[in-house]
């Protein structure tokens, strides 16, 4: 597969480190198939238009240009081609959904119990609060939707590449469920397998609905 990087930062050069270790290719624009964006929130809309000019699929990974999603979609589909979109990339981040829901779900039927949320990433970090934290008040709301709506608290401090922490607090005890990103690594093979997976697929998808319909590899 041959991908050209929107963004050439710390998260495209693993991109970039991911994509060569799997047998794919770093390409000029319009030699590629697929464009994975971890660029800047203002440059998405172009970046987009771009990839639509050279006939390529796109992977989103940039956060906080929510405002130009609808565009983005308009765009995608009137062209005819496949797009995903992620706050998180991360195998891990897909799991821990699966399992915050589940347990929301559950935490529901008593009242004693408030949700809280808290997210920490490091100092170079702009948006607040991260893409994740949002997509994660989402599910709580819609596992929990008589509760008072989850603001995460964000701390941004040193070099730490992304930890999101649910708290369901009661008179009598804590529970707490936690994903801690340990590096870029799992972000990058993310948005990797997004733009092996979106090949031949049309539209726009989230990267749940991607792994969910496509069989994948992690390895």
């Amino acid at each position: 597969m041959k991908i050209y990087l929107f963004g050439y930062g710390k998260m495209g050069k693993e991109v970039e480190r991911i994509a060569c270790a799997r047998g794919h290719e770093i390409v000029d624009l319009s030699d590629a198939n697929v464009c994975i964006d971890f660029s800047h929130p203002d440059a998405v809309f172009g970046n987009a238009q771009k990839a639509v000019k050279a006939d390529a699929d796109l992977v989103i990974g940039t956060t906080s240009w929510e405002k130009n999603h609808e565009a983005v979609k308009n765009l995608v589909s009137t062209n005819n081609l496949g797009c995903v979109y992620a706050p998180n990339f991360s195998l891990g981040i897909y799991l821990y959904k699966q399992v915050l829901s589940q347990a929301a779900a559950l935490i529901n039927r008593y009242d004693d119990y408030d949700v809280a949320g808290t997210e920490i990433h490091h100092n170079q970090k702009v948006d607040r609060p991260s893409g994740t934290a949002l997509s994660l008040t989402e599910l709580l709301a819609q596992m929990m939707p008589k509760r008072k709506l989850v603001e995460f608290s964000s701390v941004r401090c040193g070099h730490v590449a992304g930890t999101h922490t649910v708290m369901f607090d009661s008179s009598a005890d804590t529970i707490t469920l936690t994903h801690e990103a340990k590096n870029r690594s799992g972000f990058a093979l993310g948005a990797v397998i997004a733009a092996e997976l979106i090949q031949g697929t049309k539209g726009w998808l989230s990267f749940e609905e991607l792994l969910t319909q496509k069989e994948y590899s992690f390895v």
